[in-house]
């Protein structure tokens, strides 16, 4: 049985105000916009010229003295009208190109930027597949949104007010009052029946966005679906939603055919009582024979347009739908902002200090309590204790991807929440637990550290993290794609490459959090080595599982529950007899455990 939770449609759509969002992106070339409305003005003025010219040619040869130049010249007329109306339409829609794809631009780099600006605990919460559909599916409205008013909705509405001076310039009343009513009814029934249907395609949209976050989650953690024969399962996910989709997309289908139908009624109706007055006209000789070949030109021309304006306005309301969809991420509130006169922080002594500090996810849990210690400059302090101890979760703080409850942290005694945070994460590095990398070059992912380091720098960095030697081994070197998060390396080699990246970056406060958790016992040996070497120049915030990687700290915090228990060096620790020696002793019969495997091992 799968159990999900599909996202309703919004019903509460900003339309307009999303609209206005447009308007500054589009201003920003108002000369191109204003020279493209001129094309569509011209435009439409052949089309509606056409008729007029032909209704001039049938008279000319029904006359019985016509003369064959009239009508020649009349045709040739007529052919450079198609010619004007083709040649306006192509320049209107190059000279826009640029606005609408600079608006295209525009919006989705501000969507993606405020992405990047909000919190961390958004991020996880939000599926990145859904998002990234969102922001697609919005971007591609954007260009459908302009097309559709600048190029459909108002050129029909100016041929509408050009065949209607016309029809009740030179005839009867009463085809102005049929052409009225039947455009008041269409429109109308128009607007009604989409309204009715467009509950389907939201909920379309919203499987769709679902059926493609299983699918992306699915093969991101893929080796994690074969683990444990999970492929059922997330196909059964997929598949179900899918199911619900095609359902709605049925429904979609079946309902935009009614609305087709009585389309095409409402334009029969109108037509046939348009063509019967003017055939009467023509019996009773009111009307010649090019008039009657002009109303039905006229008419023809009035309710193509028409017509395509139903399938516009129906295109219209899905894509305002989709483009609300990306507006709303622009609405979400960011959770960690600077401060009005935030100033960049300034690294003196690389002085770190927390007082009392407390935080929780959640009220009904919480992480940290009431922490206070310090990392003098250059020192080490190392972190340790149980899974869940929150011993993570200081590190997240100290780059403010979150908001402490209480207490603050100093930096040369400046609180972090005073300072600009992109100053605060340019001065700290961090080897984290579970690297994850770009699905590009190793070069590119220990680069990405320093965008000015030379390839000299990247080399050293990665000498210093014991990973050259591997690179230069691979028959790409450091051009080698790592693949899909790192896949396609082990963890150590992940770790080290993490390594060398923050090496590269070279801050003054470092932190090391499970720097060494994927290497074996001898490359962590090796690792520690240069980790040592680098740190001596760095204040360093070590957060550790293996307490054999931290027993050169200056200062043990050793953390249970979100508070800190005990602390005090390796050696005073054991000799405390407390937590740190209960897991010190742990740790150590495992190890001898493993080794007594490997020499068990080495003589079979």
């Amino acid at each position: 049985m799968v159990h999900r939770q599909t996202s309703k449609p919004h019903s509460d759509r900003k339309d307009w105000q999303n609209l206005n969002r447009l308007f500054p992106f589009v201003w920003d070339y108002r000369g191109r916009v204003v020279i493209a409305l001129v094309c569509l003005v011209l435009s439409k003025l052949a089309v509606v010229g056409m008729p007029l010219v032909l209704k001039e040619i049938i008279d000319g040869l029904d006359s019985e003295n016509g003369v064959l130049v009239l009508p020649i010249v009349l045709l040739m007329a007529y052919g450079v009208l198609r010619l004007a109306s083709s040649l306006f339409n192509e320049l209107r829609d190059a000279v826009f190109a640029r606005v609408r794809y600079h608006a295209m631009r525009g919006i989705s780099q501000r969507v993606l930027n405020h992405l990047y600006s909000l919190s961390l605990r958004y991020h996880l919460d939000r599926k990145t597949g859904g998002i990234i559909r969102d922001l697609e599916r919005g971007t591609n409205s954007l260009s459908s949104v302009l097309n559709y008013l600048v190029f459909n909705i108002i050129p029909t509405a100016a041929e509408f007010a050009l065949v209607a001076v016309i029809l009740l310039g030179k005839y009867e009343a009463k085809f102005a009052f049929v052409t009225f009513i039947t455009v008041v009814v269409y429109i109308g029934f128009t607007l009604s029946v989409t309204e009715w249907r467009m509950h389907y395609r939201l909920r379309m949209n919203a499987l769709e966005s679902e059926a493609n976050t299983y699918a992306v989650d699915g093969i991101i953690n893929y080796e994690t679906v074969k683990y444990f024969n999970n492929e059922d399962y997330e196909l059964s996910r997929y598949e179900a939603t899918l199911k619900d989709w095609e359902h709605a997309a049925v429904k979609s289908q079946n309902s935009m055919s009614i609305l087709n139908f009585g389309q095409g009624a409402v334009i029969a109706v109108g037509v046939t009582f348009m063509m019967v007055y003017a055939a009467q006209g023509v019996v009773s000789g009111s009307m010649s024979l090019g008039d009657l070949v002009l109303v039905n030109a006229m008419m023809l021309q009035l309710f193509l347009p028409l017509n395509f304006l139903g399938v516009i306005y129906r295109a219209l309301k899905y894509a305002l739908a989709d483009m609300d969809m990306m507006m709303r991420l622009l609405e979400t509130k960011e959770e960690i902002v600077d401060k009005s006169g935030a100033t960049p922080l300034r690294i003196d002594q690389a002085h770190v200090h927390v007082e009392h500090l407390s935080f929780s996810y959640n009220q009904d849990r919480k992480i940290l309590d009431d922490i206070s210690f310090e990392i003098p400059p250059g020192h080490k302090v190392a972190v340790v204790g149980p899974s869940g101890a929150g011993k993570s979760t200081l590190a997240r703080l100290l780059f403010r991807f979150y908001e402490a409850d209480d207490g603050r942290v100093l930096i040369d005694g400046q609180n972090i929440c005073d300072v600009t945070q992109e100053s605060l994460r340019q001065n700290i590095g961090i080897v984290p637990q579970d690297t994850v990398l770009f699905n590009q070059s190793i070069y590119h992912n220990i680069h990405y550290a320093n965008r000015q380091a030379t390839m000299d720098d990247v080399i050293h960095a990665a000498r210093v993290a014991n990973i050259d030697e591997f690179i230069q081994s691979l028959p790409d070197g450091y051009e080698t794609i790592v693949g899909e998060r790192g896949l396609k390396l082990s963890g150590g080699e992940k770790q080290r490459i993490a390594i060398a990246r923050v090496i590269l970056k070279n801050p003054r406060i470092l932190v090391f959090d499970e720097a060494t958790s994927s290497l074996d016992s001898r490359s962590e040996q090796s690792i520690l080595a240069s980790l040592k070497q680098v740190a001596m120049r760095h204040t360093t915030l070590v957060i550790a599982h293996r307490l054999s990687t931290i027993i050169d700290a200056d200062n043990i915090l050793v953390m249970d529950r979100g508070r800190i228990v005990e602390h005090g060096s390796h050696q005073a620790l054991l000799a405390r007899d407390g937590l740190y020696a209960h897991l010190w002793q742990l740790q150590q019969d495992k190890r001898e455990h493993e080794l007594a495997l490997e020499t068990v091992a080495d003589t079979v």
